[in-house]
């Protein structure tokens, strides 16, 4: 999948999907869905973001659910597991990836809403 930079011209319906990277230049979003096992899946969910890139919130294959201020969250559920994405969107179409996790439990646990929240704080507008 193609994530465009910042600044690079889109459709108006696109968005620009950018993994928040820490200071040292590492994205956790991208670690985590390249730990992914199964290939199959790995690729399923790089489609779903590039669907996301390509139609927003129209995207299929996807819920998002807000989960305080700025700060949303994608749901996939697929190969019997459900994978959740935080991000924030920034400048009306910048959707920066902030965190993944495997969801095993009914609720979001906190501290994976915390560590979204704390990236979220280092992004301009966060």
């Amino acid at each position: 999948m193609t994530i465009h930079p910042i600044g690079c011209k889109l459709k108006s319906n696109e968005l620009s999907i950018n993994y928040w990277r820490n200071p040292s230049g590492k994205a956790p979003v991208e670690k985590y869905i390249d730990s992914i096992d199964n290939k199959e899946e790995r690729t399923d969910i790089l489609s779903l973001l590039k669907g996301i890139q390509e139609n927003g919130t129209d995207a299929i294959g996807v819920e998002f659910r807000q989960i305080e201020g700025k700060l949303w969250e994608i749901k996939i559920r697929m190969h019997g597991k459900q994978h959740r994405i935080f991000y924030v969107v920034l400048k009306g179409n910048e959707m920066i990836l902030l965190h993944a996790y495997l969801k095993k439990t009914q609720k979001a646990p906190l501290k994976e809403i915390e560590v979204a929240k704390q990236r979220m704080k280092t992004v301009a507008g966060g």
